[in-house]
């Protein structure tokens, strides 16, 4: 294999950049000539192809986002567009394809090399969803970046002596909310693995002012429901006054923390030496401190379970 390329796919997350670097610099060390692929699935489509070199990637390990860019592509989903990438990889000499990013990337990825092309996925999204990994790249950043939000509402909460609901991202999966939520020492936490009770919420901002709390932060999931919706309930049945803050996109922003650099690091460089050594179709996983490599078609069909241990940790330790 003398020619690889990657792109990064779906929303963007924290250590993308890490990643990319990992996989440009360790092809280049093993004599391996590099193409970045401009804004994921629809470049390759596209032939949006740029040559890396060892300057491309400096300077890149502590920028949040993705150089490459990434875009979420409807023609790949067509047995027809994913045939043209397929072409313009050949035609431009392409024999394999690292990329980084979720699930659906994961699923264009095992459709590549169906058709051909060896292909290796590694898991970058904040949301921490994928199966057969312990962390994904961009998590450790998103949780450091909501507790420190999580922090800064304290004040205010503690100063106007209110209730404030914060809802955080994670799309269907509530990883975000219960870390940060754990970290933050947010008085409840609603998640999508568990049905939403509002009247334990309420039970438990009522237990806190018994014994002279006058503020409580509640994190809410995007995946549980209409936070607006959870947030008026609140207020009804408490009688309190209540705020809503919405996070939003500044999750997904910002310098990725040093955990996030080290492990974008070394799948990147593992997922190079994968392909190097003909494997294909396969994802990177994290265990403990090691590196694993698990079949991509497999692992999209496992499902990650949320830690009930640290959910029942976080209710005990908010009393």
């Amino acid at each position: 294999m003398k020619r690889i390329a990657v792109l990064t796919s779906g929303g963007d997350a924290p250590g993308m950049n890490a990643a990319i670097r990992a996989v440009v610099r360790t092809a280049i060390y093993h004599n391996v000539e590099v193409i970045g692929v401009m804004r994921g699935y629809s470049g390759l489509i596209h032939g949006e192809f740029v040559k890396m070199d060892l300057g491309s990637v400096a300077d890149i390990i502590h920028r949040g986002g993705t150089i490459l860019h990434t875009a979420r592509s409807q023609e790949f989903l067509t047995e027809d567009g994913r045939q043209r990438a397929v072409q313009k990889m050949k035609e431009a000499g392409i024999e394999g394809l690292v990329a980084i990013g979720g699930d659906g990337t994961f699923r264009g990825a095992a459709a590549l090399d169906k058709l051909g092309i060896p292909t290796i996925g590694v898991p970058g999204t904040i949301d921490n969803d994928i199966p057969c990994t312990s962390l994904t790249i961009g998590f450790d950043t998103v949780v450091n970046t909501v507790v420190d939000a999580i922090n800064k509402i304290r004040d205010t909460a503690t100063s106007h002596e209110r209730i404030f609901v914060i809802e955080v991202m994670g799309r269907n999966a509530g990883f975000i909310a219960l870390a940060a939520g754990l970290a933050g020492g947010a008085e409840s936490i609603l998640i999508p693995e568990i049905p939403a009770d509002v009247t334990t919420v309420v039970d438990n901002i009522r237990r806190g002012l018994a014994r002279g709390k006058r503020h409580s932060i509640i994190l809410v999931a995007e995946g549980v429901g209409d936070v607006r919706e959870i947030t008026e309930k609140i207020t009804k049945l408490s009688g309190l006054e209540t705020r809503l803050s919405i996070l939003g996109y500044i999750q997904r922003g910002g310098t990725p923390t040093a955990l996030d650099r080290i492990l974008a690091s070394r799948m990147g460089a593992e997922a190079v030496r994968l392909l190097l050594k003909g494997e294909r179709a396969k994802m990177i996983g994290i265990a403990g401190e090691e590196i694993k490599s698990f079949d991509i078609q497999w692992a999209l069909q496992q499902k990650k379970e949320i830690d009930l241990d640290q959910y029942n940790l976080a209710g005990i330790l908010s009393i």
